[in-house]
């Protein structure tokens, strides 16, 4: 009872419920905030604000103050009521001092408490379930009374009058408990029994999962792999910082030193005139003539001197920078070269075939450009040579590794690049790397990219955003994949296939088109 005594205490008297955001009035009643903002919206319209409780009058809408040392009250109440909480069920007849209810009459609709309960059950037999306060899903819709019955047919639940008149009449009908017994048989068959759908999506996890610990592992590797190249190259520039400028030292020393040498000997030479000349200058002060003409010691010379010494150091002597600069290039290369070797990739040193161009496509003198020149130049006749299109393909092909080499494309007309079988046709439509299953190749115009396989283009429609492409070929994985060397590089498509030939370059240029391949 004192439970019950003191949750009337937090009860709100507008929902009859536990406080919810308590706040106050003036006068010093307490209400929730949302049903004590409802009253005052009613009154509003009807001209004057008064106190549900004492029917204080207020002549303006009073202000709301929050009650935070009840609101600690009714929540700690709550925490110790569990139940009473969860439920708010109450005795619909103990309406002065609210009772939790144990049971809930379905015809009645009435929730009742253990004293109403006894009672209740002496003068009628009605269905009675959880305590509950909402009844009409547990009501026929129709007919407004009790679901007893299920139609297994149309998976329906029934009351008496569904199952005598209506379109259940004739289906087969099972009691509402029965049925929720077979419904709950059948739910733990299916527990027990193995799921496939499950154990396909729990493998399907586990496998992600796995994929998931691998990247990271490779990741990991991938990054100390990477660390270590670098903390190598960081040593390695050292190295090349100390030999170039111990190379601009040693040039420096060797034409300083000579230079000092060079000085010296003038100094001497100086010294020496110095002294000649103020013998001169002795002897030019003698007034004895045979003295003077005796004088033995008188050497009179023109002014250029006795011996000539400055070609000991050219004028023009100085640092040689190209030496320096070729000692700096050839240490960068070498730090590069070694780079790509750790990193297990060759770059090839490709050449363009000459017997195999197309009479419209003119190669540069150093066979790394390919142009098309819209004009039939006088090549000889090759067993080789592309006929219908203007085609061209590399001297060397590449059979076995992981290389790449970037190419520049320059953004005009319509160029093909990828790789090819050396058994590709010369002539004929099957001749057109986009026409033939022995030819991968990246289509480029007006500044976008495709993709195209034997006639299929494979939907790339991607905006070219810089003229250089970076070309990836792992021979043995089969990999063949294009880059797009803008900042940072986008990679644009892979081919995945077994390569049975050589895989040669192979390049289309047309309308204008030119490319090539940088070393």
């Amino acid at each position: 009872m004192a439970s019950a005594e003191l949750r009337e205490e937090l009860n709100c008297s507008i929902c009859l419920s536990l406080y919810t955001d308590p706040v106050s009035l003036r006068c010093g009643h307490n209400f929730c905030r949302s049903c004590i903002v409802s009253v005052l919206d009613a009154q509003e319209a009807a001209g004057g604000y008064s106190c549900p409780d004492c029917r204080a009058q207020y002549p303006e809408r009073p202000a709301l103050e929050k009650k935070r040392k009840l609101e600690n009250i009714v929540e700690h109440f709550s925490s110790t009521q569990p139940g009473m909480e969860e439920t708010r069920i109450f005795c619909t007849y103990c309406t002065k001092s609210p009772v939790t209810a144990v049971r809930t009459c379905l015809q009645c609709e009435n929730s009742l408490c253990d004293d109403h309960l006894t009672a209740h059950n002496k003068t009628v037999d009605h269905i009675l379930v959880e305590p509950t306060g909402s009844f009409g899903y547990k009501k026929c819709s129709l007919h407004k009374k009790v679901l007893e019955y299920y139609c297994v047919q149309d998976a329906a639940c029934l009351c008496v009058s569904c199952c005598l008149v209506g379109e259940h009449r004739e289906h087969k009908i099972e009691l509402l408990d029965e049925a929720f017994e077979n419904k709950k048989k059948k739910l733990r068959k299916y527990l027990d029994e193995p799921n496939p759908k499950k154990s396909e999506i729990q493998t399907r996890i586990h496998n992600l999962q796995d994929r998931t610990r691998n990247i990271q592992a490779k990741a990991s590797n991938k990054r100390q792999n990477i660390s270590r190249i670098f903390m190598h190259i960081k040593k390695q520039l050292r190295a090349a910082e100390t030999k170039a400028l111990s190379e601009v030292s040693r040039q420096e020393e060797k034409i300083v030193s000579q230079i000092s040498h060079l000085i010296k000997k003038l100094e001497i030479q100086e010294d020496e005139l110095s002294k000649k000349m103020r013998h001169v200058e002795e002897m030019c002060r003698v007034t004895d003539p045979i003295r003077l003409l005796q004088e033995s010691d008188i050497t009179v010379c023109s002014h250029g001197g006795d011996e000539d010494t400055g070609g000991e150091v050219g004028s023009e002597e100085d640092l040689d920078e190209v030496l320096i600069s070729l000692t700096l290039h050839r240490s960068m290369r070498d730090i590069v070269t070694n780079a790509t070797s750790e990193l297990g990739v060759h770059v090839p040193d490709i050449l363009l075939d000459m017997d195999t161009a197309h009479r419209c496509v003119k190669l540069s003198e150093d066979l790394k450009t390919a142009t098309n020149s819209e004009e039939n130049e006088d090549k000889p006749e090759s067993p080789g040579r592309f006929v219908d299109y203007p085609q061209v393909l590399s001297r060397c092909g590449l059979s076995s590794g992981r290389h790449y080499w970037e190419v520049e494309w320059n953004q005009m007309g319509e160029c093909q690049l990828g790789m090819s079988y050396p058994s590709i046709e010369r002539e004929g439509e099957e001749s057109d790397i986009e026409y033939n299953d022995k030819s991968w190749c990246l289509y480029m115009y007006d500044g976008e990219y495709e993709i195209w396989l034997n006639s299929v283009t494979l939907a790339l429609r991607e905006k070219a955003t810089c003229p250089t492409l970076g070309v990836f070929l792992d021979y043995e994985a089969g990999r063949l994949s294009f880059y797009e060397l803008c900042d940072p590089i986008r990679h644009l498509h892979t081919f995945t296939t077994s390569f049975t030939e050589p895989l040669h370059v192979v390049f289309c240029v047309d309308y204008g088109a030119s490319v090539t391949i940088r070393s």
